[in-house]
């Protein structure tokens, strides 16, 4: 391992899907691709790739290298854009995800207005609904909303978001307003797959009363705005985040059930890969992003 190049070079193969779309992200031919791994294991004295699978799958050892090696380059990439903050200005790429729809609602502008503030910043926004555990470790900040489940990332708090349970009027006078959150398991409801979780099942709360409520999820979709646009057609109930119906409640478009009990919230929260030694661009972006929902959330302000 001659310089900081190979372990780059060895972490662009960790996240193509094979040597041919490895080769392209580095401007390379398959077989220069394939000389230079050969070159990096025969100096190691080690393999670090199994190239037998249908898809790229690094050994123990080259996963080792991957996970030490990340962590290498982050410090070393760090210390150079704390030494040209030093001299006033902030550089590089910062790569940031967050899901699809709040994404393209606050995130995408909170992103282009921070690279305009910032020209020698470079933005490269993805937006996804990949479980968390499959795409942190290639972004600087992700943005993620509700339970943050066992993690080795850092949390900072961005915004605060509830969950409700709606469904269009149309709805509501066809089949009448559920007294109690066992009412939903009779009518037909919307899952909306996220994050892992066990979608049919709602768990409700009112003080220290709890209740559980299997319900029937005749229809589900990973998008978050095609289930609020099925109920907004009056086909279900959702349960979804605040900040995506509380206008079309504020409207009229949707109604809230069971107000007064109270689902799980789904805070909006960044994630980093560590609490110190953060290039400034991310640092500062953290800021600029909580910056916009304060003092109070734009879905809360009536």
């Amino acid at each position: 391992m001659k310089d900081s190049a190979d372990l780059r070079f060895l972490l662009t193969i960790r996240a193509s899907e094979n040597l041919l779309a490895a080769a392209r992200t580095l401007g390379l031919t398959p077989s220069a691709v394939t000389q230079r791994l050969q070159q990096i294991e025969r100096r190691l004295d080690v393999r670090l790739v199994d190239r037998s699978a249908r898809r790229l799958r690094f050994t123990e050892e080259g996963e080792l290298l991957c996970t030490r090696g990340a962590v290498l380059i982050e410090q070393f990439d760090a210390l150079l854009d704390d030494l040209h903050a030093r001299r006033g200005g902030m550089v590089g790429t910062l790569k940031i995800n967050a899901p699809l729809g709040f994404g393209r609602r606050y995130v995408a502008p909170a992103a282009a207005h921070f690279q305009e503030l910032h020209p020698e910043v470079d933005i490269a926004l993805t937006l996804s609904d990949e479980p968390l555990t499959e795409i942190a470790d290639r972004f600087d900040v992700v943005v993620h909303i509700g339970e943050l489940r066992l993690s080795n990332l850092i949390g900072y708090a961005v915004a605060p978001n509830a969950r409700w349970a709606c469904a269009s009027p149309a709805f509501v006078k066809r089949y009448g307003m559920p007294a109690t959150p066992e009412a939903l398991a009779a009518l037909p409801c919307i899952a909306l797959p996220e994050n892992n979780e066990d979608v049919t099942l709602w768990h409700f709360s009112k003080g220290r009363t709890t209740r559980s409520v299997r319900v029937p999820g005749r229809l589900s979709c990973n998008d978050g705005d095609v289930i609020r646009r099925w109920a907004l057609e009056g086909r279900g109930v959702i349960v979804r985040s605040e900040w995506d119906v509380a206008d079309d409640v504020a409207r009229g478009t949707l109604v809230r059930l069971l107000p007064a009990w109270k689902l799980p919230d789904a805070n909006v929260i960044a994630l980093t890969h560590q609490r110190t030694g953060l290039p400034m661009r991310t640092t500062m972006f953290m800021r600029h992003l909580q910056a916009r929902f304060r003092p109070v959330a734009p879905w809360r302000v009536r």
